[in-house]
């Protein structure tokens, strides 16, 4: 992993409560919050990432987008394997 960066966050009470509890219940400690946090920030611009893609391709046609995808596990599977997986 990288350095970490600090992160200054406020978040209501209840939140807090809410989510300490849940890691609590879980046997996780104190520590295991910031893990916990930039987690629940990566699926959720994961997320956000996957929702934006879908809206941004909604009028194009599914056998258009799967013949993209073929085409490019292509390249990727020949550069990485040559062309006997082709």
């Amino acid at each position: 992993m990288d350095e970490p960066v600090r992160w200054t966050v406020r978040v209501s009470e209840d939140t807090d409560v809410a989510v300490r509890t849940f890691l609590a219940q879980r046997g996780m400690k104190k520590g295991d919050l910031a893990k916990f946090i930039e987690e629940a920030v990566r699926w959720r611009v994961f997320d956000q990432t996957v929702a934006e893609t879908k809206a941004r391709n909604a009028e194009i046609p599914a056998r258009e987008i799967n013949t993209a995808i073929d085409e490019a596990l292509a390249v990727v599977r020949a550069e990485k394997f040559g062309s006997r997986r082709t």
